[in-house]
């Protein structure tokens, strides 16, 4: 009978274990990546303002997405991981870059750009820079 017990406990302890200690999530777990339209400059300008920037476009230019990263463009990469941009999956392939003047935001006086990598209409990549260089680098959302 003693054994029986021991074993109800054991079980009940060890259910309850499952339940109740809260599972740990990997650290680089990429969210899932939602499709942000961006076929024109109106649904690429909604896109900023629905995370309070807002822009004007400056200028565009095509461009070829690297088939293998460089450190500096792994560290783009990760930042669109975070933000859940689809930017990995594109590898290798021509996009559209973006960029606009960020006309509500200026720390210290820097000027602000904002730019949006668009592949087949659809947002893959974006980010907000001080011109000098990028000093500051910041997510859109």
């Amino acid at each position: 009978m003693k054994r029986i017990t021991y074993l109800i406990i054991s079980a009940a302890v060890l259910t309850a274990a499952v339940f109740i200690v809260p599972r740990r999530e990997p650290e680089h777990i990429i969210p899932e990546s939602a499709a942000v339209a961006a076929s024109n400059a109106a649904e690429r300008i909604d896109y900023f303002a629905s995370h309070g920037w807002e822009v004007e476009e400056i200028a565009g230019k095509d461009i070829t997405i690297p088939g293998d990263f460089s450190s500096v463009y792994e560290e783009y990469a990760a930042l669109q991981d975070k933000q859940g941009m689809p930017l990995r999956e594109y590898a290798g392939r021509n996009a559209r870059l973006y960029v606009y003047n960020v006309k509500n935001y200026s720390p210290e006086s820097k000027k602000m750009l904002a730019e949006l990598l668009v592949c087949d209409d659809t947002a893959i990549a974006s980010m907000v820079y001080s011109e000098d260089g990028g000093s500051l680098r910041l997510a859109v959302s």
